[in-house]
């Protein structure tokens, strides 16, 4: 279950980096909605993460959630920010990703 509620951190942490995308964007009261996305999903986020690190080496934990708002973002900003997808930037999100599964298989 603490998995679940780390991986639910951790989407939410890729949500509020691309509240922030969004609020770049806006203009108006548009701009202040996006920032209140930015802090809802910001304190879901820390709320999810704390609870998950009750259970879970923080080490581990704060890896995990790092990496896969990392990830996320890197993702959100290729396909939604039309950011360039090089070889490059896809080649390390990998590594990243087999690091992240990595640290999952050998936690207790």
């Amino acid at each position: 279950m603490n998995w679940i509620l780390l991986i639910i951190a951790g989407l939410f942490e890729v949500a509020f980096a691309a509240c922030l995308g969004k609020a770049k964007e806006a203009t108006g009261i548009e701009t202040i909605y996006w920032y209140m996305g930015f802090l809802i999903c910001l304190g879901i986020s820390m709320f999810l993460l704390v609870k998950a690190t009750q259970q879970l080496p923080i080490g581990t934990a704060y890896a995990v959630w790092t990496g896969i708002g990392a990830v996320g973002t890197v993702l959100v900003g290729i396909l939604v920010f039309k950011e360039p997808a090089t070889f490059w930037r896809l080649f390390f999100i990998t590594t990243l990703v087999t690091s992240i599964i990595g640290l999952k298989v050998v936690s207790n």
